[in-house]
């Protein structure tokens, strides 16, 4: 199934989460939380049946409109935003003064911390 020729799928957002309501009913989600000015992007979700078909990126593309749009810098905490600002340099203008100079290997060891700390919170 592709979604990205179906343009009936309608982004939208409250004050904590950025979601999609799939065809199937299910939902893909951005959950986040703005402090100070700073719009921290804390767990992405994809049903498994629509992953990999670029629903997260176009969860994080919204949120970094939303985040332009309130004059607010991101911050990636969970492993998917992280992965997608190491992916998608053009969009590192938004983020937190500390993450728009990360070196590649910065970034993959984030990544790697982030992966982690969500392996460890399924465990529990």
């Amino acid at each position: 199934m592709s979604l990205s020729s179906d343009n009936t799928l309608k982004i939208r957002h409250t004050s904590q989460v950025v979601y999609v309501t799939l065809p199937d009913k299910s939902k893909a989600y951005l959950k986040y939380n703005v402090e100070n000015g700073i719009m921290k992007l804390i767990e992405t979700y994809t049903p498994p049946q629509y992953r990999g078909k670029g629903l997260a990126s176009l969860l994080v593309k919204y949120a970094v409109d939303l985040a332009k749009s309130n004059n607010w810098l991101i911050e990636p905490i969970c492993s998917y935003a992280i992965y997608f600002f190491m992916k998608n340099p053009d969009y590192r203008y938004i983020l937190i003064e500390q993450y728009k100079k990360l070196s590649e290997q910065e970034w993959q060891r984030l990544l790697e911390e982030a992966k982690l700390r969500e392996e460890q919170k399924k465990d529990v």
